[in-house]
């Protein structure tokens, strides 16, 4: 926490952070792989942006935040784990005083990978909770989480299953802590970021590797019985990388034999080793 290692016991945060009294406040979740973190610049630039639509002084660099992560890698005995970097906007006096924020609290969580095998499938269900409306031009992944809370109450687990919203105009969005990918008659569609969605380092890893691959690539508006009448349906973050979705409800999918999921999966896991050899 602003550049000291902390015992998470012993972790404090004032009530008077705006990150607590307004939820002013952003963070990204990264995996690494033999201590190295995938994707970690396209994470950093959606991480800057974000501070500065809200005039938040980041005060390390990209540099010295791997090295942080580095750090408690190698405290926490050498082993991959979920790392969470998280900005909250630092303490001011009650009300919508300050025009910047130029001392945030800046932490680094760390917490073991608990994953199930890969290829594992989910289920999907539909959520009867909406999804909101981005307070920004892009969304943000930012403190202000209570719709992904809310979805989250529908379900008794995130384990095997995970949640898909709609927006309000019934367009399929995202899943509570995923982007959400389908294939139909050889070709890959995902929402569009127009739905509000969050712009999901993953989801742009995929599409990219998609159009390496020749796959043709289909970013729109699409209603829940689009999504139903694919052949494939599958799910991507950081954490768990590309997940296959064996049913939504009762209209079942192709699951972890699907054709355009393996080969997504495949060179997803050979990019992982690329950079490991690299590095």
């Amino acid at each position: 926490m602003n550049g000291k290692r902390v015992v998470a016991e012993d972790l404090k945060i004032s009530p008077f952070d705006h990150g607590f009294l307004y939820g002013l406040g952003f963070f990204e979740t990264f995996r690494t792989y033999g201590g190295e973190v995938f994707l970690y610049e396209p994470h950093m630039i959606r991480l800057r942006s974000a501070l500065a639509d809200y005039r938040i002084d980041m005060p390390y660099s990209d540099e010295e935040i791997l090295a942080a992560i580095h750090s408690l890698y190698e405290e926490n005995g050498y082993e991959d784990g979920y790392y969470r970097l998280n900005i909250s906007a630092g303490v001011h006096d009650i009300g919508l005083a300050p025009a910047e924020y130029k001392q945030p609290n800046v932490l680094i969580f760390q917490k073991a990978l608990n994953l199930p095998p890969v290829h594992t499938e989910k289920d999907g269900v539909w959520l009867a909770t909406t999804r909101n409306e981005p307070e920004s031009v892009v969304r943000h992944k930012s403190h202000q989480y209570a719709n992904n809370v809310k979805g989250r109450l529908e379900l008794p687990s995130l384990k095997e299953t995970e949640g898909l919203f709609v927006t309000s105009d019934g367009y399929v969005a995202e899943g509570i802590t995923s982007n959400v990918f389908w294939v139909k008659q050889g070709e890959l569609y995902t929402p569009s970021l127009n739905t509000g969605i969050l712009p999901g380092t993953t989801r742009a890893f995929v599409i990219e590797m998609a159009g390496e691959l020749g796959l043709p690539i289909n970013e729109g508006l699409y209603m829940q019985e689009e999504l139903e009448s694919a052949e494939e349906v599958f799910i991507t973050n950081a954490i768990q990388e590309l997940v296959p979705i064996r049913r939504v409800g009762e209209v079942r999918f192709s699951g972890k034999e699907g054709p355009v999921y393996q080969q997504l999966h495949a060179g997803y896991q050979q990019a992982v080793n690329r950079m490991k050899v690299s590095d």
